[in-house]
């Protein structure tokens, strides 16, 4: 065998176990030997460069890092769908529809709570890839797609097309991916979707090719051939060889309804998540003929599945200490199947609560999960009552260090005072570190608590002294040279961070990181903040009475104002970074910023909002100026359209501020 016909075997075989894993799920073969049957080809497609290809399982691997993605702008918009959240909402659509016509078939898709992309092949052979963006602007990521197995490298044929899609992690593999993510002492994903976002966003393939990522497509954008139906077309593109989203053909909205139904109930048996269910007219003409608006098609609309609430019983109540002291009652309950996870805790938010719901130990309750993520107690289900559940109470003494705590008039929380407290103190290194403060990567709570039971730390400054102690640490559990390196030089790099970073990493009571930049663009250096009047810290915008005490009162402590000049010591930045101030482009203007936006971060959305002299609020009002909305916009996008509010892109954004 020569090598041209060794590389064309071990390509075949590689292929093979793609399909096998990917698509069929029955693996022939563990992981060690594809990597060394994908490591041999690798070596021979190094040595014997004539011989590559394009679609070469090789592809998948990974190339070279990016600066940045570039845009990719498309030829017809990307248009998304409106939402309906009840079966009223789809009778009202479905009743839309027979004004304009009445014999049609709908055809039903799962919702995948995933990272839409647009997918282009020409000749067959897979050119370029592109996030749906604004739907009209996307970034290019063809690189990161190239390493999805499930994405084909060259179809079955030489069609040349454009399709949408939906790229997914699977639940076992985000548990898999979180799990070696907090062995690394790395920040764990949310989610599968926001594991799925940030894995394909990534400016480095290598690190995308590690990912566990998976796509479906679900529709054809263009092509030159012709289908009568929508489910002709996903038939097509099966043939071809995508993965396909799985379809339901209903002939009328009720059994649409009862499908939707019915999958609320088993969505979670399902090996990935899945948000609600897509409805589309079936037929091509007819969707022609019913047209859509300047944002959504009028022949299709996603139903969005309520949150899941499940009935547990209240074994015991708990209470964790925050940074600043607040004890926070949890319910530790039976354990439950909620919203594709096991829950058995779930926050009280405070005593207040407790005592309006009347909730006691030994309760049926009802949780769910707020957003999809954390879960909490709704109600007590008193109808199962049987007289001996148990009142709670809140502690007067502290169940870490057992001083007193004390509630102050008017607020909901009690609190213990003591500043040396060690769960106040573990989560007060652990929130300096957090990401919108210093950004220590890698410093998560697990780490922190580690760090301050082998006596490491005692505060935040015992952070830059780590260095000292290198060899000690790369003795830890969990943690090796690497790591201890990596974590190192991330906490050397913390030191230039910006004067906001470290107002809000100081942890003063009620100061958020709006509050922080609102300080640190008033004082340019820290001292001017530790010396100003009450008089001039409430002439700062959002700087209220209550805050300004606060200030005043943290820094008239003795132990704080040591910390600072430790810090100080350590060579850590005191002092704004003034950037740009913009040329007020946006001023008066009150914008809110809603779901995930193309190339912009949400909080960089709010920074250059500020920057030019706009403001940003968290709910629209009538006094909403814009709503700028990406994708997945949710309720904000709703109450924008239901107000008459104007709704920007991210691209007409940027060009109000001449970007």
């Amino acid at each position: 065998m020569d090598i041209k016909e060794k590389i064309e075997q071990l390509r075949e075989e590689i292929e093979h176990h793609n399909k096998l894993y990917y698509e069929l799920d029955a693996p022939e073969v563990q992981d060690y030997e594809y990597d060394h049957l994908m490591n041999e080809l690798m070596d021979l497609e190094n040595k014997y460069p004539e011989y590559m290809v394009p679609d070469s399982p090789s592809q998948r691997v990974g190339g070279k890092a990016l600066d940045s993605f570039s845009k990719v702008s498309f030829r017809r918009p990307k248009l998304s769908l409106a939402n309906g959240f009840s079966p009223e909402d789809l009778r009202s659509f479905d009743n839309r529809i027979r004004k304009v016509i009445q014999d049609y078939e709908y055809v039903v898709e799962y919702k995948f709570d995933g990272l839409t992309v647009v997918l282009n092949y020409e000749d067959g052979l897979f050119v370029q890839g592109a996030t749906r963006g604004n739907g009209v602007t996307g970034e290019n990521v063809t690189q990161n797609l190239k390493t999805i197995r499930s994405v084909p490298l060259k179809l079955k044929g030489e069609d040349s097309l454009e399709v949408r899609g939906e790229v997914i992690m699977n639940r076992n593999d985000f548990q898999k991916l979180n799990e070696r993510r907090e062995k690394a002492q790395q920040a764990l994903f949310a989610n599968p979707r926001n594991a799925a976002a940030g894995s394909l966003r990534q400016l480095d393939p290598k690190i995308a090719a590690r990912r566990p990522l998976d796509m479906y497509v679900f529709n054809v954008e263009e092509i030159e051939d012709s289908f009568e139906t929508h489910h002709q077309s996903l038939d097509y593109l099966s043939s071809r060889g995508f993965k396909v989203s799985p379809y339901f053909i209903c002939k009328n909205m009720e059994e649409v309804i009862d499908f939707c139904n019915e999958m609320n109930e088993k969505r979670y048996e399902l090996a990935f998540d899945i948000d609600g269910i897509v409805i589309k007219i079936d037929h091509l003409k007819t969707r022609e003929i019913l047209g859509t608006t300047a944002r959504n098609p009028r022949w299709a609309i996603a139903y969005k599945f309520p949150p899941e609430v499940k009935e547990t019983k209240l074994l015991d109540i708990t209470i964790q200490v925050g940074r600043t002291g607040s004890l926070t009652p949890v319910a530790e309950l039976e354990e439950v199947q909620l919203a594709g996870t096991r829950v058995s805790r779930a926050t009280l938010h405070n005593e207040d609560f407790i005592k309006d719901k009347d909730i006691k130990i030994g309760d049926m309750v009802l949780v769910r999960k707020a957003g999809e993520i954390i879960p909490e107690v709704l109600q007590v289900n008193f109808d199962k009552r049987t007289g001996q559940e148990m009142p709670f109470h809140m502690p007067e003494t502290c169940p870490t260090c057992g001083e007193p705590t004390f509630r102050i008039e008017g607020e909901a929380a009690r609190k213990c005072v003591n500043l040396s407290c060690p769960a106040q103190v573990i989560r007060r290194i652990a929130h300096f570190a957090s990401k919108n403060a210093m950004n220590i990567e890698g410093l998560g709570g697990s780490l922190v608590a580690k760090l301050w039971e082998e006596g490491f730390v005692k505060d935040p400054s015992d952070l830059y002294l780590l260095y000292e102690r290198r060899e000690e640490l790369a003795k830890l559990e969990k943690l090796g040279e690497k790591s201890v390196d990596n974590l190192l030089q991330s906490i050397e790099v913390s030191k230039k961070s910006s004067l906001h970073q470290l107002i809000f990493a100081l942890g003063i009571p009620y100061v958020g990181e709006k509050g922080a930049k609102n300080l640190a663009e008033k004082f340019d250096v820290l001292d001017d903040l530790i010396s100003a009047p009450k008089e001039e810290l409430l002439s700062v915008q959002d700087i209220g009475e209550k805050m300004a005490d606060e200030i005043i009162d943290f820094f008239k402590l003795e132990s704080n104002l040591e910390f600072v000049e430790k810090l100080k010591s350590l060579d850590i930045n005191m002092k704004e970074q003034k950037k740009d101030t913009g040329q007020d482009l946006l001023k008066g203007a009150k914008f809110v910023v809603t779901g995930t936006l193309p190339s912009l971060k949400r909080d960089q959305a709010k920074e250059l909002i500020e920057k030019n002299g706009g403001k940003v609020a968290g709910s629209v009002s009538k006094k909403t100026n814009y709503v700028l909305a990406g994708e997945n916009p949710g309720s904000k996008y709703e109450k924008a359209v239901e107000l008459g509010i104007e709704i920007i892109t991210e691209e007409q954004f940027l060009s109000m501020i001449g970007k």
